[in-house]
This record gives structure tokens, sequence and C-alpha cells, in this order.
């Protein structure tokens, strides 16, 4: 069997930063099995195999692979992949108006849209599930001693640590600056024995940012996932909305978030988050940001 695959860039305007994607296309014949060996084969946070949409009237199905399992919804691997496709299928429209798209995902269907912004590839979806935050205790003095800090080092201003969803759920966990982002250093059996979730990750946040036009910067670890730290979590992103509207209280209306990741692993990320309000509640979130399609190739199996 010979499959043919893309590589791709996602939450960045250059090659070789952002977070790295692999897309296998036309991948109906291959069972989950041979799609987690394959995922593993990369050896990247998430690698997409695109098949027929079950409904016609959608774009695509998507399954997401991790090296250790599949996911029912990642971001990074829906923002890549939708445009990848707007690219491989309609490159010559993007250039005069956005494309939507519907990518079936285990989680239900996701509505992305695809446009050429001076000439790079940009996407964004509505977040397939309104964030919410989950009750469920969590000890600053553990989580401070599984990621090599200070118990005073934990929380700024009104923030604390909490647990949200949009999907995946993430414990988004407050710190006062960069330096205290940058000197975290996780004991990841440690951190996941201070989650209580299935499948553990934590995003560390500051407002201290690297540049002063964007809001958050975050660092990601994803104990549950392999053991790692993720450069960009389109996922993560979408369940910070929750976390904002928490502590920060916008007024009605619409509201930009822009997200620095993957400083710490030398390849920096912008995440996109728009938060819509309406009487106090979130009605919409969506994520964004651009793609830079660095490769392709062909598996032989």
């Amino acid at each position: 069997m010979r499959l043919a695959y893309r590589r791709l860039d996602v939450f960045t305007q250059r090659p070789l930063a952002g977070n790295p994607l692999a897309v296998v296309l036309d991948a109906d014949g291959l069972a989950a099995g041979r799609m987690l060996d394959i995922a593993r084969e990369f050896n990247l946070s998430e690698t997409v195999f695109l098949l027929r949409p079950r409904d016609p009237v959608n774009t695509a199905r998507l399954r997401i692979f991790t090296p250790a399992l599949e996911l029912p919804f990642a971001g990074h691997p829906t923002l890549g992949a939708a445009a990848l496709i707007a690219y491989e299928r309609a490159r010559d429209m993007l250039g005069q108006a956005p494309l939507r798209l519907v990518l079936e995902e285990e989680i239900g269907p996701v509505v992305c849209e695809v446009a050429r912004v001076r000439g790079m590839l940009r996407a964004n979806f509505v977040a397939p599930r309104l964030p919410e935050l989950i009750e469920a205790p969590l000890d600053a003095n553990r989580l401070a001693a599984a990621l090599g800090l200070e118990a005073g080092d934990i929380g700024f201003d009104a923030h604390r640590p909490l647990l949200a969803s949009a999907g995946l759920p993430f414990a988004f966990i407050p710190v006062a600056d960069r330096a205290t982002l940058n000197r975290a250093k996780p004991d990841f059996a440690a951190l996941a024995a201070a989650l209580p979730m299935q499948d553990p990750a934590a995003s560390l946040y500051t407002r201290d940012t690297s540049d002063p036009s964007h809001h958050v910067q975050a660092r990601v670890f994803i104990p549950g996932f392999g053991g790692r730290e993720d450069p960009a979590t389109g996922s993560a992103a979408a369940a910070f909305a929750a976390v904002a509207l928490r502590f920060e209280r916008p007024g009605d209306g619409e509201h930009a978030i822009a997200i620095e990741q993957g400083y710490a692993l030398g390849r920096p990320s912008l995440i996109a988050v728009t938060l819509r309000v309406e009487q106090g509640a979130l009605t919409q979130v969506e994520v964004g940001g651009a793609s830079v399609i660095v490769g392709e190739g062909v598996l032989s199996l």
C-alpha cells in the first residue's frame, strides 16, 4: 500500500516553527491499529488521517492520533487539515473569498473557514463544544511541586488553578511572569498524579508576553499523551476561553485573545481565540492561526 502524506507547521507563518503535523491522504483503507502505528512512526504530537465523509454534504472525515491513542478532537490537526484541504482542492478560490469547510471528527462536525491572507494560509474553527469549567479539586502545593516550582509561584490577581474543557480537559495553572513560566521543569509522573483526569494535561499561563501586543504566554504539558511539552495546543486555547470568562469577566460582545506558545521549545506559535459573550455567558468560541505546508511524501507499507 502506498499512501501520500503532507507535512505542515501550524500556528505559525514560517516553516520550522509552530506545531508540526502530518496529514495522511486517502486513508479509508486503514484500520485504527494501522493508523496508530503510522502515528508512532511520525512521532509527532498528532497525525491526521483524511477519509471520505460519512455525510456527503461535509468536506471530509478526520481521525486524529497521537503516538499513544486516538483523540476525539484536537485544535492544530483541525486547522492544519482544513488549510491543506482548501489549498489542495480549491487554491484558486482562496484568493477570492474565505472557504467554509465542515470536518467530521469523533467529537462531531467542526465548522472551519480558510482564507489566504497576504499570501499566508489562515484557518479558524468554531469550537465544537462550548468551553466549560470542571468542578474538581486542584492542590496548588502539589501542582507546584510537580512542576519544580514553589507554592507561591502559583496564581496572580484573581487567577487560581482550575479545570476547563472544550472537548479535551486541561488544568490551567496561572503563574506571575515569564521567568516563572520558563523555570517550570515538570516531573511528568508527579504531574499526572496531581491531575484528576483520565488523560492528564496542564497549561501554565501568564500575562507576561514576549510581544506586548499579545495577551497570554502559555506552556502546555501533556503527561497523559506521552509525557511531553506541546508547541501549540488549539484545544487548550479553546478551553482557555472559559478561564478568561471566569477571571477576567469580559462584558457582552466579541473579545480577542492572542496566545503565545512554544517559545520554550524554540518553536514560537501564535493562537488567536475569539470569544462571543451574551448576558455574561459564552455563546461561541473560535480558534485560528496560520499554517505552512513544509513537505510531502509517500508511505510504502
